[in-house]
């Protein structure tokens, strides 16, 4: 899957984790896996986890937000808007120096359907990309503009979901 484009969207659950184990698999095999996180708030208790995968996975948000962005006032989501886009020019950056062989921007997509960011970011990351870098996007809606530059999209829909 070297220097593909990837997405994992839909509704259901598992996005992210599919993504996470593609960035095992890559670091099993010697690769370098960056996963830049969008929107999910600060879970510590994750956070925290994700980070003993350093260094072959390298884990970065950030947002100072403990909850997601929908439930945030006007002044927090101010807030949270200048932390994204200081994440989106980190992206940049490590697209630009080649800092990584897997990249994966989780819920990127959400981004988009907030209208914080225009799908056309995204393909300009694409763009920008090394040959045999692979990057993969997540959310729940895959914005039809970006689906030309896109190698794979992966579907996760709930067939059925047990409430607890």
């Amino acid at each position: 899957m070297e220097g593909q484009v990837e997405v994992f969207c839909g509704s259901g659950r598992g996005k992210t984790a599919a993504a996470l184990g593609i960035c095992t698999r890559a670091a099993s095999a010697g690769k370098q896996a960056i996963i830049v996180r969008f929107l999910k708030g600060k879970d510590s208790a994750q956070l925290e986890y994700l980070k003993r995968l350093e260094p072959e996975i390298k884990f970065f948000t950030f947002e100072k937000q403990t909850k997601c962005y929908n439930e945030l006032t006007e002044a927090e989501k101010e807030e949270t808007y200048n932390n994204i886009r200081n994440t989106v020019n980190y992206t940049k950056k490590v697209i630009d120096a080649c800092q990584c062989d897997l990249l994966v921007l989780d819920e990127a997509l959400g981004l988009v359907e907030l209208g914080l960011i225009d799908v056309e970011e995204l393909i300009s990351f694409v763009q920008k990309k090394h040959d045999d870098m692979q990057i993969i996007f997540t959310g729940r809606k895959m914005p039809k503009e970006l689906e030309p530059w896109v190698d794979n999209i992966y579907c996760i829909s709930t067939e059925k979901e047990k409430q607890y």
